[in-house]
């Protein structure tokens, strides 16, 4: 088949950051969207806070630690720095000004309906000001610290994602002097006030009002408390974001465990890269920030609050209004797994069929089963496992604890270098530590991402090995949100492979062949480029050639370009991307073979799987690794095969085909990296891919 003639636009490739914000503008379009119940918006109005406050916490702090460092070097698609930073400006106060414009103008007048009302201070009647006036005697008062600004008192730090006001007051003599009272971590952001009931619905059941108030108007309107003897001239709301990607010398590092601590430490110093404030903040007390925060004027952010839309996860987690959320869903349990009796049970299975876990569609509970039958079962000489976010509360741990206990050979990879959970991993690895667990933290210059758990058992006169592989982590509470696919097996041959990489991961060793398992950095880049060439030779000699790949983001420029080529000699592409996609779909001459979908629903898409048609002998490929450069080049990754013919049919024909022709929750990426939600017809069925998988699941 010939190649089809190139026909490039300016760049090949879309900003990394620009599509970054492009997904969290699908994450808005959810809270916006009246399909969903009214809670389950708010919620989303919350994660899209959550992730605006983490993009510019990491994404943005890295491109502004290389405009201060002058480094000029161009993104994948041709922009630098300073030009990145403008136009991440300018698209994320577009999106901040819809989040508020929804927030205000709809979103407040039907919680309101449904006797949710968020109010402020002024709004409060006279019974309600004085609760509210008596929390802050009773309960705030004593928690909150004014720190002037003076010459005796320099400006205070500020910590990350704080809510702090900025205080003018007025001494006798009418000179004007500066503080700033910061908003406790500890306490709640939105004070209930009163909680009452209403009039009696049709269905006879009588809904409850719930009041709340905003803590920093409660603080506002008592400040004369805090500062007797002094006129309170204003005060002004502002909440700071800052750096807080850790950096580590790994090579430089004598305990990992104790320069992660002390890093950790350091991501509290930041630098500041955002700061919220009001349209009303007169432009001396911003002056005042600006100089003492060591920003410039475009790190200011003038929004219409409130300031930390993520602190609205609150009402959803203490509202009870069942009929306002997404109704309830229980995990099945595959029929295969019911009714274990002995620990041995679980093995028995595994060595009967592979099983393949789809969470939340079914429940984690088997991923902890199988660790507590390794723990119990006396045939079980060792477990090992790798853990890369486990959570605080962790089934998974407390199971390798008991294992450890009863005497097995426990070993344990704790990464402890995974963003924002380091603290936690920290903590279990030193609790592991001290039950005897072999713990090891990682290899130099690379995080272990991959998701494999061990076991070694004494069957007969020799052994065998019995895994778990997962594109998850080992995470009880997420595996209730976050889509995920498991696999446990006992194939030879994947069993050899977990064995060299698990020695890969506690020893030395600089294996570069597996038999079945993809590893990256090892060999999963080459082996992932031979498989879609050969998908492309079966397309060059004229046969069907079709590639369905679901991550969480395509940006790594050597399989964009690949998918380029497949694309002009007649492959068939289909990417699942939930986030990140830097591939331009739909170019005449380039990619006009390459539809590129996103899902964003109730659970957080978070799979990754690799189809190929391969004429007819179809093979999939599940695992840890996006088609990003840091996933194939700079973290231990593993991608495993999914070899059992029912398994493949179950993902190719139900599942993967079920994500393809969804029709509610899809959004199709258009070649300027914008995207457009699909919308059925009046004729169309209406297919939502996660509400069919939760109602279909077998």
């Amino acid at each position: 088949m010939r190649e089809k003639e190139l026909i490039m636009p300016d760049s090949p490739y879309l900003n990394r950051e620009l599509s970054l914000l492009e997904f969290q503008r699908r994450v808005l379009e959810e809270a916006v969207d009246e399909r969903n119940p009214l809670l389950e918006q708010l919620k989303f109005l919350a994660i899209f806070g959550s992730n605006m406050d983490e993009f510019f916490m990491v994404r943005v702090s890295g491109i502004r630690r290389q405009v201060e460092a002058r480094i000029m070097k161009e993104s994948i698609d041709g922009m630098i720095p300073p030009d990145v930073l403008a136009a991440i400006r300018k698209a994320a106060l577009e999106l901040y000004d819809s989040a508020y414009d929804f927030y205000h103008k709809k979103l407040l007048g039907r919680l309101d309906q449904a006797g949710i009302h968020i109010l402020d201070y002024t709004q409060l009647t006279p019974p309600q000001k004085e609760k509210a006036d008596a929390y802050f005697r009773e309960v705030l008062f004593p928690v909150l610290t004014p720190l002037a600004l003076d010459p005796g008192h320099p400006f205070p730090h500020i910590s990350n994602l704080s809510l702090n006001l900025a205080i003018v007051v007025k001494d006798k003599k009418g000179n004007e002097k500066f503080a700033r009272v910061k908003m406790p971590d500890t306490l709640p952001f939105l004070l209930p006030i009163k909680r009452s009931s209403g009039s009696v619905k049709k269905d006879g059941t009588i809904p409850h009002h719930h009041y709340f108030v905003w803590l920093d108007q409660v603080v506002s309107a008592n400040l004369s408390a805090l500062f007797p003897g002094m006129n309170i001239a204003s005060a002004h709301p502002f909440r700071i974001i800052r750096d807080a990607d850790v950096e580590i010398q790994e090579l430089e590092a004598d305990d990992l465990l104790e320069t992660m601590q002390a890093s950790i430490r350091k991501r509290k110093f930041g630098s500041v890269v955002h700061v919220a404030i009001y349209e009303n903040m007169p432009n001396h007390i911003r002056d005042l920030l600006v100089e003492n925060l060591e920003i410039n004027r475009n790190d200011l952010y003038v929004l219409k609050g409130p300031l930390g839309l993520v602190n609205l996860w609150q009402i959803y987690n203490n509202v009870e209004r069942h009929e306002l959320k997404v109704q309830s869903y229980t995990p099945a349990l595959p029929k295969i797994l019911k009714n274990l009796s002995e620990p041995g049970d679980f093995f028995d299975v595994i060595r009967e069929r592979n099983v393949l876990l789809h969470h939340p569609y079914d429940s984690f509970a088997p991923v902890v089963d199988f660790l507590y039958a390794a723990a119990r079962d006396p045939n079980v000489l060792a477990i090992k496992q790798t853990l890369y976010r486990v959570g605080s509360n962790a089934p998974v741990v407390d199971a390798l604890l008991e294992a450890s206990e009863r005497g097995k050979q426990v070993a344990v990879l704790v990464e402890l270098k995974a963003r924002f959970d380091e603290e936690s991993n920290i903590g279990w690895a030193r609790t592991l530590e001290q039950a005897g667990v072999h713990v090891v933290y990682g290899l130099l210059g690379l995080k272990t991402h991959s998701k494999i758990a061990l076991v070694v058992r004494k069957e007969g006169e020799g052994i065998r090995r019995y895994l778990h592989l997962a594109t998850g982590n080992y995470n009880a509470s997420t595996a209730r949100m976050y889509e995920d696919l498991g696999l446990f097996t006992c194939d030879e041959a994947i069993g050899a492979d977990a064995t060299d990489l698990f020695n890969y991961l506690t020893g030395y060793s600089t294996k570069t062949d597996y038999n079945k398992l993809l590893v990256a950095p090892v060999n999963l880049r080459q082996r992932l480029e031979g498989l879609i060439r050969r998908e492309m030779e079966h397309a060059k000699a004229g046969h069907k050639a079709h590639l369905i790949f679901k991550a969480n983001a395509v940006v790594d420029p050597k399989m964009i370009n690949l998918l380029y080529e497949a694309s002009r000699i007649g492959v068939k592409v289909d990417l699942l991307v939930r986030g990140i996609c830097c591939l331009r779909p739909g170019v005449p001459g380039m990619s006009e073979n390459i539809r590129v979908a996103s899902i964003v629903g109730r659970y957080l898409e978070h799979s990754r799987v690799y189809y190929f048609h391969n004429n007819g002998s179809e093979e999939i490929y599940l695992g840890s690794a996006d088609l990003m450069e840091r996933n194939m080049d700079h973290r231990v990754e593993v991608v495993f095969p999914l070899e059992s013919p029912a398994n493949i049919r179950y993902l190719r024909d139900q599942v993967l085909e079920s994500y393809l022709h969804d029709n509610t929750r899809t959004r199709l990426m258009q070649p300027d990296g914008k995207y457009k939600r699909l919308k059925p017809s009046a004729e169309d069925k209406i297919i939502d891919v996660q509400d069919w998988l939760m109602k279909n699941r077998p």
